[in-house]
């Protein structure tokens, strides 16, 4: 099959310039690669079900005899509507077609059909609006769901591959050694390749999944812990005394038991190896990742080093500035602020004392990568929010120094056993507590009739001093019943909102606006930020004591509760409101989960359950797996066994399949001659 990824996708049977590059949009260039484009999911036609069953879940096939013609009505925009009645034999349902005559009139009386779609209740009738049809005699059989993109459907692309199959020999060669197929009982990759698209029936299709979701797992982590074996650098920065007793003393708060025993673990790493550290820092909202960096920090300085802290916007790294200069102001630290915003007599100073030794701490955003800013003896890297700076960044940062110690900050919870598997090329420090002092956010979930009483509880905060965070999903009107910043700003003050105290912020704004506008939030000149979900991560507003979310259905929990944590930031009784009218279960779930639980680890758990690793995987960054076909919850077993298969100690490295397998983690993890700078991070 390698050849078959060398051969343009317009050699195919049926695919023109047109089609071609529509196939490419998805990230089909050749016909190797329609090969390995996987079904997203599949309409399952072996299950039928009753109205009663079906109702509430999505997408589900019922079998039901048609009981009338076709009725016509017409909106008042002169849209046709086609009504008819049908049974299951217990309950009657209602099924209706928008502008579409032919699948309305394909229905006959007295026939019986399997539809396929959501089964509703409305007005004591179950009701079904535009199915998919097939008769009720046809073979029952499941039919593969592509991605797709405009200008191609899934049907479509479904037909290509079958041609691309075609193409194949009889039987393909393996690509992982035996001995891995034989302990973790495999089917063979050419069962897997042809049932992964078109399975004969469930059993098979259980069959395929597993073996590409394994093999794909199987040889990413194979690629995470060779590079990790090869990547380890000596360093040349040593580590004789630590300061992190000192340096709690300095604090107004008591560090909390995770706190320390991260701290722990960053000075066990850079005191008692010969190699660079390279930790994740991983903990919740409000968990005290600062604290952690600031004190690792303290040592490194203390011991004659210089540490770089790059945040990825200019107020954060404003905010970690002033938290800094708090931190070590009874010190002689010299902290220094690198931001866009410095004129240039500024910046050729500040370069000038980073250069010369005279910053021991300079905090800033990317502009710490410039050509222009050189460090004496860089000892220390903390990227903070690291999954917002690419690869590139973070290893042209690394390069200023000798091999420098590397923490990198996310406040974004992951459940450990996906953590183990994104991130397994570094060592996690997880904090799991919240601080001291913090109250609980109580959070409430309603629907839009109680909208008017939400926003007379904001007043009442406004009134009280305190300041509102609100939500919305889209920036302008659109067709979908999606809240905008634009329409709830203007709403808002039709209610009587004071409009010199509410802005909107958004992301097409541009970038010296929105900030200048989060300054004025962050100072309190404006009490209400109507926004998108551009707010920013990590930004401290104390005064900020209510999030309302509107249109709450439209962002997963992960998402929820990072947005939950704008708010609670201070010893203030906090609030946040999830205001929705789906009435899906997966919402509710979620909305359940929110109201629930403010562990965001708890909750990266409920997310994974509901969303599948596929999405955690899905992050568009250097170092996650490309895995090409959708997971979901009950796949963490198969991720678990093919992380443990991954042992370098007990793999033969001489066996015929290593050849594709280096193949493959090359293409995955671009390996070449600065693979080790990338993958320290």
């Amino acid at each position: 099959m390698a050849s078959l990824f060398k051969i343009d996708i317009k050699k195919l049977k049926g695919v023109g310039p047109k089609t071609a590059l529509y196939l490419n949009r998805l990230g089909v260039y050749t016909i190797g690669d329609i090969i390995r484009f996987f079904p997203r999911t599949y309409e399952d036609w072996t299950s039928v079900n009753t109205l009663q069953e079906a109702y509430g879940q999505k997408d589900k096939c019922v079998k039901l005899k048609i009981l009338s013609q076709s009725q016509v009505l017409r909106t008042r925009s002169g849209k046709k509507i086609y009504k008819l009645e049908a049974t299951d034999g217990r309950n009657i349902a209602q099924i209706i077609f928008y502008n579409s005559k032919y699948a309305a009139q394909s229905l006959v009386k007295d026939c019986e059909y399997i539809l396929r779609g959501n089964v509703e209740f409305k007005f004591g009738k179950y009701e079904i609006s535009s199915p998919k049809i097939k008769k009720s005699n046809k073979k029952e059989a499941f039919y593969p769901v592509y991605c797709q993109t405009a200008g191609i459907n899934s049907k479509k692309i479904s037909s290509l591959v079958k041609n691309a199959l075609e193409l194949l020999p009889e039987s393909i060669g393996e690509t992982l050694p035996a001995k891995v197929i034989n302990e973790n009982n495999l089917c063979s990759f050419d069962f897997a390749l042809r049932n992964i698209h078109f399975p004969k029936n469930r059993q098979c299709l259980e069959m395929a999944r597993r073996r590409i979701i394994f093999e794909e797992i199987f040889i990413y982590q194979l690629g995470i812990k060779l590079i990790k074996e090869n990547s380890k650098i000596k360093t040349d920065v040593k580590i004789k005394n630590e300061y992190s007793k000192e340096f709690s003393e300095f604090l107004p708060f008591k560090l909390t038991g995770a706190q320390n025993n991260a701290i722990s673990e960053c000075i066990r790493d850079i005191k008692g190896s010969e190699f660079s550290m390279n930790r994740l820092l991983q903990g919740d909202v409000g968990s005290g990742k600062t604290a952690v960096a600031a004190s690792v920090a303290y040592t490194v300085a203390k011991n004659g080093y210089q540490v770089a802290i790059m945040a990825p916007t200019e107020l954060l790294a404003v905010q970690h500035f002033k938290t800094f200069k708090n931190f070590f102001e009874k010190t002689n630290l010299k902290i220094g602020l690198m931001c866009g915003s410095l004129k240039s007599k500024e910046r050729k100073i500040l370069n000038e004392n980073i250069e010369n030794g005279n910053i021991d701490i300079v905090i800033g955003t990317h502009c710490l990568i410039s050509d222009t800013t050189a460090f004496k003896n860089l000892g220390l890297i903390v990227t903070d929010e690291q999954h917002r700076f690419g690869v590139n960044q973070r290893a042209k940062l690394i390069n200023k120094g000798v091999a420098p110690h590397v923490l990198v900050m996310s406040a974004t919870p992951i459940p450990r056993s996906l953590a183990l598997i994104l991130y397994g090329d570094l060592d996690i420090s997880v904090l799991n507590e919240i601080l001291p002092g913090r109250q609980k956010i109580d959070t409430f979930s309603v629907d839009s009739s109680k909208r008017h009483r939400v926003w007379n509880f904001i007043k009442n905060i406004v009134n009280e001093g305190g300041q509102c965070y609100i939500v919305c999903a889209s920036i302008d009107e659109n067709e979908n019943d999606i809240i905008d910043v634009n329409g709830y700003y203007e709403k808002m003050i039709e209610n009587g909102f004071n409009k010199d105290e509410v802005k909107v912020l958004h992301g097409k704004m541009k970038p010296q606006e929105k900030d200048l506008i989060m300054s004025d939030f962050i100072n309190g000149k404006i009490k209400i930020l109507v926004s998108t979900t551009v707010i920013e991560v990590g930004i401290d507003v104390p005064k900020a004591r209510i999030i309302v979310i509107e249109n709450a259905e439209r962002f997963g929990i992960s998402q929820l509760h990072q947005l939950r944590g704008r708010v609670g930031r201070s010893s203030l009784k906090s609030y946040c409101v999830l205001i929705s009218d789906s009435k899906s279960n997966d919402s509710k779930r979620r909305f359940s989960a929110m109201v629930s639980s403010g562990d965001g680890f708890y909750l990266s758990e409920e997310d994974l359950k509901l969303r599948g690793p596929g999405d955690f995987f899905g992050v568009n960054q250097h170092g996650v797996p490309n895995v090409n076909i959708v997971t979901s919850y009950k796949d963490i077993g198969i991720i678990k066994s093919a992380q443990e298969a991954a042992d370098i100690s007990k793999l033969d490295f001489s066996d015929p399949s290593f050849k594709f397998i280096n193949k493959k983690i090359d293409s995955i993890f671009k390996r070449g001659s600065d693979s080790k700078s990338q993958m320290i991070i």
